[in-house]
């Protein structure tokens, strides 16, 4: 009887059971059936989208901006928009533009391969929407901005610091390369959307230095888009170069470290009482990061650069010459649209010195392209001009070269400036005039500042060919021609010229610095009053392009490449300001010596100079014997 009981209640308990499984099953299928009503119908509902109907359009684009939208949704969704994908046309634009917001990036494999597949038969089969598909790949190239909000106010809006950003990037670029496999013409339409997306120079770092790198990543697997995307790199970064003046970095660095100093001296006074208490404390001088912030843009868009450029030349750690080839036209296509004329830029041109150390024949190329440039009449005389700057600049800063260029790049420009005297000395332009000559004066700039740098080195190791060599280049004739170039050079390249000149005794520059420093007038003072303006000392307007630079972090690839500035201990750079040059006293004691002349006896310009002294001696003396009658008939007037 008990058993029955007990048999009895288990029946109704498993009925209870199963009746409650039915109901909980008729629910769920009732949820699912919601969720998926639109799922399974998205192309009734763009059709009736279409008709009028907009209702059930409308709450279909609801549902796919759902912000907390799982991933097997979105499967589901682009599953459908797949199978009818042949029957979105542009009237289904604002639908697509939807659907291509999904948030797909960091999301499980699945969902990344499913999306990818609807973009490919989206592109495929619709044209219409490759703007579309790009711009969206595109947008992801900058990490996202992270907002904070209390009380309505936005307390932080910085970086998107995501681990993922690196795994994001990557599906990014798989998705460029799989449009551009469906659409061979996608670079056609991938580079205005480029420049359009391009964050503003003014940006963090952070977001300049991950666009940057996207693009060059795009440059690598698409090839024609190399030197658009170098161009478009290097033009924001001139931006920045030229607004932040290499003597403004350094000032801002030096003031830094001046003020972290100071602060340390007075925390150790404020707490002496600690001193077994070792504090590690950071300062800018020990950091890589500078405290200029277009200074911190910049080096930070340089590191990439250089790092662009080293990883596309070499396999393997070894130098692949053809690759190199390629990129050296592309970057010097950009320099000269650029970088060439762009004026007083500090670091962007970097770029190309960095890849001209690869290979000498790279340099060689380089400097040839220069000489081109500047002897070639049909180009603008401010490019020629530069292209000398250029020139001089780089023969004297690149540690790479190694003296036969120079010398070769000197038998170059010397004998150019010889046959330019030819052809204007006996004419009626004759004479100092910057608007005239100015290619001119910039070459002999050139080969002054070259021979400052590099006299070392082509006298070095047989004293006597190096001197015969540089008496060859016969540059008295282009200091005293009526050109006159030692007036428009840089008072810093004329004095030092002078000094080591003077030294081996191939030129004597002091007397026509002279007599140009007489003809100028040292102040002027504005008609309307006010402080004395100094006149201009630097009337060509030039500029060094391989001046040092200062940009910490990419300073490290520059650094072994680069030929500092050592004061030489033996001469004596003789400023015609402070220290007057008697030239009789000089020309005496070469005569006296008579070790280190170097066949000057017999040349004209020192026979001018004999002359010249001796017409000063007789002057002189005539002065001074018409006081002394005018002294002696005096008194015989008095007595």
């Amino acid at each position: 009887m008990l058993c029955l009981v007990y048999e009895t209640r288990l029946h109704a308990q498993v009925e209870a059971m199963r009746h409650v499984g039915s109901l909980l099953d008729e629910l769920l299928e009732e949820t699912h059936s919601e969720q998926d009503k639109y799922i399974m119908n998205v192309h009734d509902f763009t059709t009736s989208g279409i008709e009028g109907d907009t209702s059930d359009y409308e709450l279909l684009k609801h549902q796919l901006a759902d912000p907390d939208i799982k991933d097997a949704q979105i499967i589901n969704w682009l599953q459908e928009f797949r199978n009818c994908v042949t029957q979105l046309s542009k009237d289904h634009e604002q639908l697509i533009y939807v659907a291509l917001r999904l948030p797909w990036l960091g999301r499980s494999p699945a969902v990344v391969e499913e999306y990818l597949s609807f973009l490919s038969n989206l592109v495929s089969a619709q044209t219409v929407y490759l703007r579309a598909c790009l711009k969206m790949v595109v947008s992801n190239f900058k990490p996202k901005r992270v907002k904070i909000c209390e009380g309505g106010v936005d307390i932080s809006d910085s970086d998107d610091d995501d681990e993922n950003l690196p795994r994001s990037f990557d599906q990014c670029h798989q998705a460029l390369q799989l449009i551009g496999r469906y659409v061979p013409s996608t670079s056609c339409f991938l580079m205005p959307i480029l420049i359009d997306n391009f964050p503003f120079v003014q940006k963090s770092s952070r977001t300049l230095e991950c666009y940057v790198h996207n693009l060059l990543r795009v440059a690598v697997y698409i090839p024609s888009l190399r030197r658009d995307v170098l161009e478009l790199i290097i033009s924001r970064m001139l931006k920045l170069d030229v607004s932040a003046p290499r003597g403004e970095i350094e000032e801002v660095e030096e003031n830094a470290v001046q003020q972290e100093l100071k602060g340390e001296q007075e925390e150790e006074g404020l707490f002496d009482m600690d001193e077994d208490v070792c504090s590690v404390k950071s300062s800018p001088a020990g950091t890589n990061v500078m405290v200029h912030p277009v200074a911190e843009r910049l080096d930070t868009l340089m590191v990439v650069l250089l790092a662009f450029i080293k990883d596309m030349c070499h396999v393997n750690s070894c130098l692949d010459v053809e690759r190199t080839k390629d990129l050296y036209k592309d970057l010097v296509g950009v320099f000269d649209k650029l970088i060439l004329p762009t004026h007083a830029s500090c670091h962007v041109q970097y770029a190309l010195f960095y890849l001209c150390s690869f290979r000498l024949a790279l340099a060689e190329a380089f400097l040839e392209h220069l000489w081109r440039l500047l002897q070639s009449p049909s180009h603008p005389a401010v490019l020629r001009q530069s292209a000398a700057g250029y020139m001089g600049s780089f023969l004297a800063r690149a540690k790479f070269l190694p003296v036969a260029t120079v010398r070769a790049c000197l038998d170059l420009l010397v004998p150019w400036l010889h046959l330019y005297i030819d052809s204007q000395d006996s004419g009626s332009r004759a004479y100092c005039d910057i608007t005239l000559h100015g290619p001119f004066y910039n070459a002999c700039q050139a080969v002054f500042y070259t021979l400052i740098f590099r006299h070392r080195s082509i006298l070095e190791g047989n004293m006597k060919k190096g001197l015969a060599y540089l008496q060859s280049l016969n540059l008295e004739r282009i200091v005293m021609c009526q050109l006159n170039p030692l007036k428009v050079c840089l008072p810093a390249v004329t004095n030092m010229f002078a000094a080591i000149t003077r030294k081996y005794q191939l030129v004597f520059c002091y007397t026509i610095i002279e007599r140009n420093n007489r003809h100028i007038l040292p102040v002027v003072r504005s008609s309307v009053g006010g402080d004395c303006v100094s006149t201009n000392t630097n009337p060509l307007d030039s500029f060094f392009p391989f001046d040092p630079y200062v940009l910490k972090r990419s300073s490290k690839l520059i650094e072994p490449l680069y030929q500092v500035w050592e004061e030489p201990a033996d001469t004596e750079v003789d400023t015609v300001t402070t220290k007057r040059v008697r030239p009789v006293k000089h020309r005496q004691s070469c005569i006296l010596s008579g070790t280190h002349m170097i066949g000057c006896c017999v040349s004209p310009f020192w026979l001018f100079l004999w002359f010249d002294w001796l017409f000063s001696l007789c002057l002189s003396a005539r002065m001074q014997m018409r006081m002394t009658s005018c002294e002696g008939r005096r008194r015989r007037q008095r007595g």
